[in-house]
């Protein structure tokens, strides 16, 4: 009898054994969870939105800068012709009192 119950024993730890292997707790997960998936996939969209920006900001600011070269030679082009106009509308003033001042002395020397 005593040797059925050594037995009997024996036989228990052993499934008991087998019971709490079966049971551990794996140390190393196989894979990242679903919230380390979310995070990552979160930071890959984070970071094509920053690099979407940035070349979004580079490209208005290009194109600020070549409008504004554009204004401001058409700017200066406009002064140009405004600054030629006037000169010449002024050359036309001064031929005309420049005649008008010769047909005043004519008329002054005919009258004495």
């Amino acid at each position: 009898m005593k040797m059925r119950k050594n037995i009997t024993l024996l036989l228990s730890a052993g499934l008991m054994l087998a019971a709490l292997s079966g049971c551990q707790k794996k140390d190393e997960p196989s894979g990242p969870g679903p919230a380390e998936q979310a995070g990552r996939r979160l930071d890959q969209v984070t970071d094509k939105a920053g690099r979407d920006l940035t070349r979004a900001a580079e490209k208005a600011s290009a194109d600020m800068t070549n409008a504004a070269r554009d204004t401001n030679q058409k700017i200066n082009k406009a002064t140009e012709d405004a600054s030629k106009g006037l000169s010449n509308t002024t050359e036309k003033v001064g031929e005309k009192v420049e005649r008008a001042g010769q047909k005043i002395q004519e008329s002054a020397r005919d009258g004495r």
